[in-house]
């Protein structure tokens, strides 16, 4: 039995083409895109900036570079 075609990720109306697998066409592949760069699609975990901001706290925290020495 022949497998069914993969819908596109995006549309989920027609089928990927190999093209632009894992998408449909080139619209569907950049309306994905848009979606990651405008902050839509996010992944879970501790934001960049606080991750950014504990290594600033630490590295002015004068006891931590006493321990350093």
């Amino acid at each position: 039995m022949p497998a069914s075609p993969q819908p596109c990720a995006y549309c989920r109306r027609h089928a990927a083409v190999t093209e632009f697998l894992p998408f449909c066409s080139e619209r569907c592949k950049m309306a994905d895109l848009g979606q990651w760069l405008t902050g839509t699609y996010r992944v879970p975990g501790t934001p960049h900036d606080a991750i950014d901001s504990q290594d600033d706290e630490s590295a002015e925290d004068p006891e931590s570079q006493e321990h350093n020495s």
